[in-house]
């Protein structure tokens, strides 16, 4: 072990392995350890013995839930938007001939006490129930706007610049209501809160262009996907990457302590006696705890079912997103389903999740709203977990820490993380204008 590499990268958490694959690629020489015995980290999936273990502390879950090794519960379940960000980082890594991923069946907001499903284009905008008839002519013609809007064509802007009007003037523009603002800020556009309001709209037309494209993408009812067997198969698929392009991969690493020079620089990574020597430094927060400061808390709930959940047209794979305006909160409530059709669970068997970024000193009763549109539960687990962010300078200490997962049930926001980590460390942009068919397996299921 005593080498010396230009990275090191500390967790295989999914997006310490996405920057070991995407350095592994330009040739970087890369160490990437973890002091677990698996692979993922905070975002690792686990069997139900492991799921039992985790939350219940006895070995033996019941035997009519069917067979361990039969469940990949993901602990921090996102799907992923067909067109979007982290989809190209995969093709343009290569990383996705390792993986099958499949469409999810569906996408949903939950509005006014009920679940429905979120109009991605004009036409939808006219079936659905969430408006009424003239809110829905006003929507269509918005959306027309959105679908037609071309950056780099100005006849397509209508004399509008996007860059500086704000998604509130843009909206008045076209006399929207509250309730369609909001599935369309949250469901469509993903906004986590309502400070997008009064961001420049381009951010908001990009995000919605995304979806639509998304959607159109496998002609599925949802723009998003999601592996078979789950997202374990990432941090994996990454470490055969960086095994191909010469990296190494250390699991089981106690006491992995990050050394430092006169100059307060990082020199190296000793474990068990040995010390590797490096320039740079990649890892979670777990590993650096004086360079994090805390920045809140999420609440999840996992639910193992045995039917999907109503009103989402017996879909086998869904998310819901409960706009935080609906349930009088700061922040969105998220729910993620999947099930024995992407390989996670038996025959018959579904797993959903709950999630919420805490708002009280009571997690649990937060999540009410969304455990409530579930149904009848198998079994119920709550995990509420810190979230943390950097505080350090990297350009001073070499030490580049990654953000915590979020309670959002998508990656966009992830993905971000890891594009301007990788900036940061390397000083260029990931090259993503990439083929997206090289991601197309989900359509042969």
């Amino acid at each position: 072990m005593d080498e010396e590499y230009d990275v090191i990268v500390l967790g295989t958490g999914l997006k310490e392995c996405i920057l070991s694959g995407l350095l592994s690629v330009d040739g970087l020489k890369v160490l990437h350890m973890d002091r677990n015995d698996y692979y993922g980290g905070d975002s690792t999936s686990l069997n139900l013995n492991q799921l039992w273990k985790r939350f219940r502390g006895e070995d033996k879950p019941p035997a009519h839930l069917g067979s361990s090794k039969d469940y990949n519960v993901d602990m921090v379940p996102k799907f992923m938007m067909a067109n979007g960000t982290l989809v190209r980082t995969l093709i343009h890594t290569d990383v996705t001939k390792y993986l099958s991923f499949k469409a999810v069946d569906g996408s949903y907001v939950f509005s006014k006490g009920k679940i429905h499903k979120v109009p991605a284009t004009d036409m939808e905008a006219l079936k659905s129930p969430l408006m009424g008839l003239f809110e829905k002519r006003r929507a269509r013609n918005f959306f027309i706007y959105v679908q037609d809007y071309n950056e780099a064509d100005p006849k397509t802007h209508q004399g509008l610049d996007l860059t500086t009007m704000t998604t509130r003037e843009l909206i008045a523009k076209y006399g929207l209501s509250d309730d369609t603002v909001d599935f369309i800020g949250h469901a469509l556009a993903l906004h986590r809160d309502d400070h997008y309001l009064n961001e420049p709209a381009i951010d908001t037309v990009k995000r919605m262009k995304l979806y639509a494209e998304s959607l159109a993408r496998f002609q599925g009812g949802s723009p998003y996907i999601y592996p078979l067997y789950g997202l374990g198969e990432l941090p994996q698929g990454f470490a055969r990457l960086s095994a191909v392009y010469g990296g190494t991969y250390m699991l089981n690493k106690p006491d992995c302590k990050v050394e430092f020079d006169m100059e307060g620089k990082v020199c190296g990574v000793t474990s068990e006696g040995e010390t590797a020597k490096c320039k740079k430094v990649v890892c979670d927060p777990s590993y650096l705890p004086n360079k994090v400061r805390k920045i809140g808390k999420v609440a999840r709930a996992i639910a193992i079912m045995s039917h999907p959940i109503a009103s989402t047209n017996d879909s086998h794979s869904v998310q819901i997103i409960l706009p935080q305006k609906q349930l009088g909160r700061k922040s969105d409530m998220y729910v993620f389903c999947c099930s024995y059709t992407h390989n996670v669970a038996p025959k018959g068997k579904f797993i959903a999740f709950v999630s919420t970024e805490a708002e009280t000193d009571n997690p649990q009763s937060e999540l009410k709203p969304g455990i409530d549109l579930l149904g009848q539960v198998d079994e119920l687990f709550f995990d509420i977990y810190d979230r943390y962010e950097p505080v350090n300078e990297p350009s001073l200490d070499n030490c580049f820490v990654s953000t915590s997962y979020d309670a959002t049930t998508h990656f966009e926001t992830t993905v971000t993380d890891v594009l301007n980590m990788y900036t940061l460390i390397t000083g260029k942009a990931v090259d993503l204008s990439v083929d997206l068919s090289a991601a197309s397996a989900a359509e042969e299921y």
